[in-house]
């Protein structure tokens, strides 16, 4: 006798979108695994259209109130390479402080606030306090020292107003910078602890054949610079991108699912990047890693909580060692000339490969704009998981199923999981 479950949720409320999510099984197999996503598209894209290259960062920005540098990065580094543009490596290494204070935001926020509690089953951060308040506490704490970042050179913490094409609109003061070393000391010595409580979390049995894409750099963890690479064998240009990978539009989703061509789904973020550049962490990572034994090879989604702690550390280190040499003057920004040009950049947001390709016509103004975020690459390899899982999930108790669901898909990206608590879900047919 064949036996038909299915699996509804039917509203992902209060995140970064509107979805919801659908698993059909027959005899224990999943047949049909649906994350629809069915939030009005905001044309970014067309928005872009006709504006003046200069204006794209502040743009740009405001696709995502949790990586607005992320965006903002992108976009300078398309532009400038449609401008045939170097910049300074003094402007260069304050980009990559600007970058980890974005990321220190970001892992704290996804791995205390929203994945913690998943966890050790709590509804919220605000519940878990009860019992785990000191750990909240850090991460606070931690938080806080990568928004002291984003604000010293950004100009304020949210959407950053002191990025331009060609670096910053005002050189920050070596003395405020230091002023930060402090926090960001204290922090680190803090994510090094929580990291050890973490990876005493118990993490459920999962482990897949992902293809692992992430930017690679000769010798820094990857951040702005480098090629695209994966663990199957992939090694290409930033210009190249459009090449091997496309965007599809499916039935259930306002969303596009990008797809390595000839390949399938892949999966961008911490995981991919600890995966394929492991060795590039510094030494303050990499003990902090040897600690609780994390190394690669991991293909476990529901590690990469362990992954963003390991990346914490090695931005909270990074951080101080660029401050501590940061030059005391050095020319603001690299001033250009509008031309007609085609440019592509890619950068590692929190949450995993960004990709922005602009075509300007002869006064500057942008005629095409391309933006790949990492939500769009990771959405079929979400449902890749979900399908794994299904099994499962439908002989769980509706408890535990509702809560196993919501875990997988914050095992990703903070954009997609700002709520603790977010799935209704319903099993029929049992």
């Amino acid at each position: 006798m064949t036996e038909t479950r299915t699996i509804k949720v039917d509203l992902l409320a209060r995140v970064e979108g509107e979805g919801s999510l659908h698993i059909t099984m027959k005899d224990g197999v999943a047949e049909d695994v649906k994350l629809a996503i069915f939030e009005p598209p905001r044309f970014f894209e067309g928005l872009l259209r006709g504006r003046a290259l200069g204006e794209a960062p502040d743009i740009t920005a405001r696709i995502c109130g949790i990586c607005p540098v992320a965006y903002q990065m992108s976009a300078c580094h398309a532009m400038e390479d449609a401008l045939g543009m170097d910049v300074p490596r003094a402007i260069a290494r304050l980009r990559r402080l600007l970058y980890c204070g974005e990321w220190i935001e970001s892992h704290a926020l996804h791995m205390f606030m929203l994945h913690a509690p998943d966890f050790l089953r709590f509804e919220s951060a605000l519940h878990m306090t009860e019992e785990h308040g000191p750990w909240v506490q850090k991460g606070l704490r931690i938080k806080k020292a990568g928004n002291a970042i984003v604000s010293a050179l950004g100009g304020r913490e949210i959407h950053p107003i002191n990025v331009r094409v060609g670096g910053f609109y005002r050189w920050p003061a070596a003395t405020d910078l230091r002023g930060l070393l402090e926090p960001l000391a204290r922090a680190q010595g803090d994510a090094e602890e929580s990291l050890r409580w973490m990876a005493s979390f118990d993490f459920p049995d999962l482990e897949r054949d992902y293809e692992l894409v992430a930017l690679q750099h000769p010798e820094d963890y990857p951040f702005c610079e480098g090629r695209i690479v994966s663990n199957k064998g992939l090694d290409i240009d930033v210009r190249d991108y459009l090449a091997h990978f496309q965007e599809e539009h499916v039935a259930h989703s306002t969303a596009l699912h990008a797809r390595h061509v000839g390949h399938g789904p892949y999966l961008v973020g911490p995981l991919a990047r600890i995966n394929t550049s492991f060795e590039r962490l510094g030494r303050a990572a990499r003990d902090a890693a040897a600690a609780i034994g994390f190394e690669p090879p991991c293909h476990n989604p529901f590690k990469s909580i362990l992954a963003r702690g390991i990346e914490l550390i090695q931005v909270l280190d990074e951080a101080q060692r660029i401050i501590e040499n940061h030059p005391p003057v050095g020319p603001a920004f690299t001033p250009y000339e509008p031309r007609a040009g085609v440019g592509h950049g890619a950068t590692e947001a929190p949450r995993g490969l960004l990709y922005h390709r602009y075509r300007l016509a002869e006064d500057g103004t942008i005629a095409e704009a391309t933006i790949v975020p990492p939500t769009s690459q990771n959405q079929a390899t979400i449902e890749d998981d979900l399908r794994h899982l299904a099994p499962s999930l439908a002989a769980m108790p509706l408890e535990d199923a509702t809560q196993r669901a919501e875990q997988a898909v914050r095992n990703y990206d903070p954009c997609i999981s700002c709520s603790t608590h977010f799935l209704k879900l319903r099993i029929e047919g049992a």
